[in-house]
């Protein structure tokens, strides 16, 4: 029996809607399961992400886009020069967004199907975004993204041709997600942010499940570590391959995260129990730029256990390793995960990790994402926003920022140069975005703006004043 399990008091909970607070003491909830059930489980076939479903919590509407069966990529060249025998890059660039969180998404949009939403929210800074706005308009769910300000232009490029509804708040993406934990309360959307959806870490421990059917068990496992959610949910497979009898030895578990952001790796290099404070963190590599881990903890617990270590690495470093990795083995890996490999240069130098070990290295997403070429148009992103000086769905929020009114009253307002079949499509719209709403009064459906109708119509005034 699956069932979602508190890390502090060991209560349980139904495993759907998925949650991640225990409502009893707050602690984080994770899935757990019947290993001896499971034990019987035959896994057959080639090796896709929903091979694994049996070792998934339950899902009945199946999405997919061909995630998963990622390539373990002998990294010969690579390893040759680093000073080791064998080392292996997991290369996760080659999933159908080109990055490891179609997992994710996979599993919550199938999910979110299941429990009958028909939107879905998250909050991101690049590579969960463009997953979960690809599943959704597969799904035909409403997808909507919230950004930090500081967002790799490839990741939200990806999120804006999916036709996913995007709002910027906050400079990282820590605040992002209080926005889209409030939104979530406030509207009932589905909850897809990776560090509030436990189903997040069930997706991500599949990684560990097709390393050990391609190779086996490595004897070093490096993860870069952003949130601490991916380096747990790949400890947490190999433990769960361990209880289903399938492997006798763990991997230790490497952490890395970049000097002018490493919460993580400072409190292990502390001993402490929980991430560090910091106050101003610092890195070019987004995708690693969390000041609040939220699953630290956890990441910190994987560390200790497997007997691994956290090691910090500067921005220097990680650039000079995304184009050793491009150069000698023809993966463009994001900054992000190429920190792995300038951390197993780091590694082997300081002796923790010998020659003779063998290695896997996690290639969470491409550079195609982050490149300093797309960083430079960043600038431009938000004229493209305006597009249209004045779309329909703008003159529309604005009739209704005036006074509240129906169809029929709205189509003659904006000219009769559309159909009214037309204009019942942009309301609907409107609706499903949370910009606008209605209510029925004298035998009519009016529509009336809502507060986040208002803020949008001030945002495109603010950018107007730019162009």
């Amino acid at each position: 029996m699956t069932v979602l399990r508190c890390s502090q008091c060991s209560a349980t909970f139904a495993p759907y809607p998925p949650r991640y607070k225990c409502e009893k003491c707050g602690g984080p909830l994770g899935y757990t399961y019947d290993f001896e059930q499971l034990k019987e489980t035959a896994l057959t076939g080639p090796i896709t992400f929903w091979k694994f479903k049996p070792l998934l919590p339950e899902i009945r509407n199946v999405v997919t886009m061909g995630e998963g069966g990622t390539p373990l990529h002998k990294a010969e060249r690579l390893a040759k020069k680093i000073g080791l025998n064998v080392v292996y890059l997991k290369d996760e660039t080659r999933n159908p967004t080109n990055s490891f969180r179609d997992r994710c998404a996979a599993l919550m949009v199938s999910n979110a199907l299941d429990l009958k939403y028909d939107s879905v929210i998250c909050a991101s800074n690049g590579n969960m975004g463009a997953s979960v706005a690809a599943y959704c308009t597969k799904s035909s769910l409403t997808c909507h993204i919230i950004v930090p300000k500081m967002v790799d232009l490839g990741k939200l490029a990806q999120m804006l041709i999916y036709d996913a509804v995007i709002e910027e708040h906050g400079e990282i993406v820590d605040e992002s997600n209080k926005r889209a934990e409030s939104l979530a309360k406030e509207t009932g959307w589905y909850q897809a942010t990776a560090e509030f959806n436990p189903l997040a870490i069930e997706a991500q421990k599949t990684i560990s499940f097709e390393v050990m059917e391609q190779f086996g068990i490595p004897d070093c496992f490096v993860v870069s570590m952003g949130s601490g959610g991916t380096i747990y949910s790949i400890w947490k497979g190999f433990k769960e391959l361990q209880a289903l009898k399938n492997i006798d030895e763990l991997p230790r578990m490497i952490g890395v995260q970049a000097q002018g952001c490493a919460p993580i790796a400072e409190a292990h290099l502390k001993n402490r129990s929980k991430p560090v404070t910091i106050s101003k963190p610092s890195t070019h590599a987004l995708g690693i730029l969390v000041r609040n881990p939220l699953n630290g903890k956890g990441a910190l617990r994987a560390i200790k256990e497997s007997k691994g270590t956290a090691i910090t690495v500067q921005d220097s470093e990680i650039f000079a390793a995304e184009q050793e990795i491009a150069r000698l083995e023809g993966i463009f890996a994001e900054p992000s995960s190429s920190a792995t490999i300038a951390a197993l240069n780091k590694l082997v130098h300081q002796g923790i990790v010998d020659k003779g070990d063998t290695v896997v290295c996690l290639i969470t997403g491409s550079g195609l994402k982050a490149t300093d070429v797309l960083q430079a148009l960043a600038k431009r992103r938000k004229t493209a926003v305006v597009g249209l000086e004045l779309s329909t769905k703008e003159k529309i929020l604005r009739i209704l920022s005036q006074k509240d009114t129906y169809g029929y009253s709205l189509w003659k307002n904006i000219g009769k140069t559309m159909t009214r079949a037309a204009i019942y499509q942009h309301l609907n719209g409107l609706s499903k975005r949370g910009l606008i709403t209605s209510y029925k009064k004298e035998g009519r459906k009016y529509f009336k703006i809502t507060k986040r109708g208002k803020r949008v119509l001030r945002a495109i005034d603010d950018l107007k004043t730019l162009l």
